[in-house]
């Protein structure tokens, strides 16, 4: 018996979609399994909460942390573990986006914060998590007659996804609280180092030093405005006698600075323009021509004063008029 080759292609063709149908149908029944597995595990976290929630309150993520009571601790697992029977009954145990895990961020930025002031990295806080998962996997393996049977062992490998997915939260959740800090930090620092200072009864100046940046500016002119009210100023002196260069951009911020004072009644003085930063102005071509300009602060300060009246003269010495 002779076989065509278009034959043969045909068998080939009928082998490979025969493979392709079983692979599709063992993918569905390993989905159907895996979501069967995580209904019995929110099925076991909701019915043995209690357990668990005493297990985990002695443990160190809980126990340092909540350290007013016992009850506490408690309290604080219970709804952990509310979040991951939550989040195990939708099926998505490996999203940490999950809407489960919303109930319980807050309460976890704040177990975080508060190991992390204790000294503890977020690797450190990650572990002590890890931690959490073997006390909940042994009561998981007393649910079932036979722990090596099939349906036991998926159950267990869906609740320590379901706890690896809760230690990325974490995680997650430390790095946020960190990026916070440091963005609070940062803004506490611009706020420290572009301090308002009171020259004279209706004298405000601001000493800048080193590099005026976007962020800084906006600090600089927030600060430098609301000095203008509460002090009630009239004029407000700007010294960048320790701004390393002014380029074009630095000019921008106080130009702004110098318009949004004057809106405020406020006369702008910059003061600290040195030689080389004259030079560098004239070469870039920056017109300050509407911005009164001295030399230092207090030069600025006496033209201040001058336009307010006030005569500055040195005090008499002791022998000064005697023969």
């Amino acid at each position: 018996m002779f076989v065509t080759w278009q034959q043969s292609a045909d068998c080939l063709s009928l082998d490979g979609q025969w493979a392709r149908a079983e692979g599709e149908a063992q993918v569905e029944q390993d989905a159907a399994a895996d979501s069967a597995a995580a209904r019995l595990v929110g099925s076991f976290l909701e019915r043995r909460r209690e357990q668990i929630a005493q297990r985990w309150a002695d443990e160190p993520l809980f126990r340092t942390v909540f350290t007013v009571s016992r009850d506490e601790a408690v309290e604080a697992s219970k709804a952990v573990v509310d979040a991951l029977s939550a989040v195990a009954v939708t099926g998505r145990l490996e999203d940490i986006e999950a809407p489960g895990f919303r109930a319980v961020r807050d309460q976890l930025g704040r177990m975080v914060a508060s190991r992390a002031r204790s000294g503890f990295t977020s690797a450190q806080i990650a572990d002590e998590v890890a931690g959490l998962r073997g006390s909940v996997t042994e009561l998981m393996r007393g649910e079932f007659p036979d722990p090596a049977a099939p349906d036991a062992k998926d159950c267990v490998l869906s609740l320590a996804l379901l706890m690896g997915t809760l230690r990325l939260v974490v995680m997650e959740t430390a790095l946020s609280a960190g990026e916070e800090l440091i963005a609070r930090q940062r803004q506490q620092l611009l706020e420290v180092a572009t301090p308002v200072i009171k020259l004279w009864e209706g004298v405000v100046a601001v000493p800048l030093i080193g590099t005026l940046d976007s962020a800084r500016s906006q600090v600089v002119m927030e600060s430098l405005l609301n000095a203008v009210v509460s002090e009630q100023a009239r004029y407000a002196i700007l010294d960048i006698t320790g701004v390393p260069t002014v380029d074009t951009l630095v000019a921008q911020h106080l130009m702004k600075t110098v318009a949004a004072a004057r809106l405020m009644g406020a006369e702008c003085i910059v003061s600290g323009i040195r030689p080389a930063i004259a030079q560098t102005i004239v070469h870039l071509g920056i017109d300050l021509g509407t911005v009164l300009t001295h030399a230092g602060l207090a030069d600025a300060l006496a033209y201040a004063l001058e336009r307010q009246g006030i005569e500055v003269s040195p005090r008499a010495t002791a022998g000064a008029g005697r023969l």
